[in-house]
C-alpha cells in the first residue's frame, strides 16, 4: 500500500510527533505537516522519514490553528491507497482524502473539556475573539470527523472522549515506545520530567513539590509549546535552585537522563496517554504520576510507581517515600510493563487497522 501520514506540525518533539514519525517509518509513508523542522526526524532517531511541509503557521494561538487547518483543507495529495491522520487540524484534509483513518491523540480539548481553561488565560478582547472562533470552528471540526472512516484512539481515556464529545466509537492502540533503546544505568540523585512547557502539563505543581523538598533535585526536559514564550513561562514559575530546565535535548542525551535518573514525575492534567512514563519504565525507572487520565493505564501502583493526588504535597511525599523504597528492585517490573507498549506491538496493531481502513471495513 501507498500510505500518506498527515500530522499537524513537525516543529518540536512531543508525543504526537513521535507517533507520526513512527507511523511514517513503519509504513514507509510520506509524511505531510506544517511548520517542518527538517532536522527533527534525525533528532528523534528516524532519519529516513520523508517529510513535506504544506505551509507555515504563525505562533499566535487561534490564528495558528486556523492557518494549520487551512493548509490541510487546501491540500491535494492524490495517488495513495490510504490516508492516516494524526493530530487535530490535519483531519481538515479528510473530506477529500479517502479511504482514511484517524489516530486520535485526543479530540481538540479547546472545544470541549479545556475550553474554559483556555479562555481564562486570555485578555478580555482575546477572549471574545476566541469564543467567536470556537463557535465557528467547532462545527467544521465535527463535520470533518464525520468524514473519517475509522478512528483509533491512543488510550481508553481518549476513546471515552471520542464517544462523549464526537459520538463515535474508537478502537484503542497504545502509542509506541522503542523499549530496546532505553537502558538502566543507576538510581541517580535527580528526578526527571519530560514534557512540553505548557500550562496543561502543570509543571508548576512539580516546581512547588521541589520547593517543599529542598534535598531532592528535578531536571525538566522539553521545549515550549507553540505560542508559549519560554522565558516568560519559566519566570512565572520562580523555580528554586534544585530545579533545572534543559529545554529540548537530543535523543541520545534524553536516553542518558532516563538511564541515570531516580525516576519520573508526570503531572499533566487528564493526560491523553503519556509516552514519558513508558519511556521511564523502559529504562527501569519508576514513575510518580497524578492519579488521572492515561497514567492510570500505564503505571501499576506500588509496582512500577505511584499514583498520587494532583497537589505539591502529595508529589513531595511520594518523592520522600521513594527514598526508602527499593527503587532498583522495581526495575524488572518497570521494564516488563514497558514492553506491553513496545513499537512492535504498535506496528502490528496499526497494520491491521490501516489495512481495514483501506478496505473500507
Amino acid at each position: 500500500m501507498r500510505v500518506a501520514v498527515l500530522h499537524d506540525h513537525l516543529s518540536f518533539i512531543g508525543g504526537g510527533e513521535r507517533v507520526a514519525l513512527a507511523l511514517a517509518a513503519a509504513f514507509d509513508a510520506d509524511l505531510f505537516v506544517t511548520d517542518l523542522d527538517p532536522g527533527l526526524p534525525t533528532r528523534a532517531g528516524l532519519r529516513s522519514v520523508r517529510a513535506t511541509e504544506l505551509g507555515k503557521a504563525p505562533r499566535t494561538p487561534i490564528l495558528r490553528q486556523e492557518r494549520q487547518a487551512a493548509a490541510f483543507r487546501r491540500a491535494e495529495l492524490p495517488g495513495y491507497d490510504v490516508y492516516v491522520f494524526s493530530g487535530n487540524w490535519a483531519i481538515e484534509a479528510a473530506p477529500r482524502h479517502r479511504p482514511n483513518l484517524w489516530y486520535c491523540h485526543t479530540p481538540a480539548r479547546v472545544f470541549y473539556d479545556l475550553r474554559e481553561d483556555f479562555l481564562r488565560d486570555l485578555s478580555p478582547p482575546k477572549r471574545v475573539a476566541a469564543r467567536a472562533w470556537i463557535r465557528r470552528a467547532r462545527p467544521r471540526y465535527e463535520a470533518d470527523v464525520a468524514t473519517i472512516g475509522r478512528i483509533v484512539a491512543n488510550s481508553r481515556n481518549v476513546a471515552g472522549r471520542v464517544a462523549r464529545y464526537l459520538h463515535r466509537s474508537a478502537e484503542v492502540v497504545y502509542p509506541p515506545v522503542d523499549t530496546a533503546r532505553y537502558r538502566f544505568e543507576e538510581v541517580g540523585d535527580f528526578w526527571l520530567s519530560v514534557n512540553r512547557l505548557s500550562h496543561e502539563k502543570r509543571i508548576e505543581l512539580q516546581v512547588e513539590a521541589l520547593r517543599q523538598s529542598p534535598r531532592e533535585r528535578l531536571v525538566v526536559v522539553g521545549g515550549p509549546q507553540m505560542g508559549v514564550d519560554a522565558k516568560k513561562f519559566l519566570r512565572s514559575l520562580r523555580p528554586p535552585k534544585n530545579v533545572e530546565f534543559l529545554g529540548e535535548v537530543e535523543e541520545g542525551r534524553l536516553i542518558d537522563l532516563y538511564a541515570k535518573c531516580r525516576g519520573l514525575l508526570a503531572t499533566s492534567r487528564d493526560e491523553d496517554f503519556g509516552l514519558a512514563p513508558v519511556e521511564a519504565m523502559a529504562a527501569g525507572k519508576p514513575v510518580i504520576a497524578v492519579d488521572e487520565g492515561g497514567y492510570r493505564e500505564s503505571v501499576v501502583p506500588d509496582r512500577t510507581g505511584w499514583l498520587v493526588s494532583a497537589n505539591p504535597e502529595s508529589v513531595a511525599r511520594a518523592m520522600e517515600s521513594a527514598v526508602g523504597a527499593n527503587l532498583e528492585g522495581m526495575r524488572s517490573a518497570c521494564e516488563a510493563q514497558a514492553r506491553r507498549f513496545d513499537t512492535r506491538a504498535f506496528i502490528d496493531a496499526m497494520q491491521t487497522q490501516v489495512r481495514r481502513a483501506a478496505e473500507g471495513k
